[in-house]
C-alpha cells in the first residue's frame, strides 16, 4: 500500500475514534443539562456549540506549529471529536480562517447565508416530511 494511502487510513481511523468520543460527549452533556436546567431552552446544543467553538479556535492556532503530527491531531480532535460534538465549530473555524486571510469580507456573508439558508432548509424539510406523511408538520 502506498504511503499516502496508509496515512489516509490512519487519519480515517482517528476521525472515527474521535467522532465516537464527540458524539458520546454531546449525548452525555445534553442529558446532564436537560436534567439540571430543564427543556425550556436547548442548553445542551448551546453548550456543545459554544464549547466546540472555543476548542476549535484554540486548536486551529495551537496545532499550526506542531509539524507533521498536527495532521493526525487535526483528524482526531477537530474533524473527529469536535465534528461529532458540533458542526457549529466547523462553521466558526471557517469564519476564523476567512478573517485571518485576504477574504475577511466574506465572514458576514458566509454567516448570513449559512444561518438563513440552514433555517430555510430545515423548515422546507419539515414541510416536505409533513406533506409526505399526509399531515401538517
Amino acid at each position: 500500500m502506498p504511503v499516502q494511502a496508509w496515512v489516509w487510513w490512519q487519519q480515517l481511523g482517528l476521525v472515527m475514534a474521535g467522532g465516537a468520543l464527540g458524539a458520546a460527549a454531546r449525548f452525555w452533556l445534553g442529558g446532564v443539562l436537560m436534567r439540571h436546567l430543564g427543556s425550556g431552552f436547548p442548553w445542551g446544543t448551546f453548550a456543545v456549540n459554544m464549547i466546540g467553538s472555543f476548542a476549535a479556535g484554540f486548536l486551529a492556532i495551537w496545532l499550526e506549529s506542531r509539524g507533521p503530527s498536527a495532521l493526525y491531531w487535526r483528524a482526531f480532535l477537530m474533524v473527529g471529536v469536535l465534528g461529532a460534538l458540533t458542526t457549529y465549530s466547523a462553521l466558526m473555524v471557517e469564519c476564523l480562517l476567512f478573517a485571518r486571510s485576504d477574504r475577511q469580507g466574506l465572514v458576514p456573508a458566509y454567516l448570513a447565508v449559512t444561518l438563513v439558508g440552514g433555517l430555510a432548509l430545515v423548515w422546507l424539510g419539515a414541510r416536505l416530511a409533513g406533506l409526505l406523511r399526509g399531515s401538517a408538520w
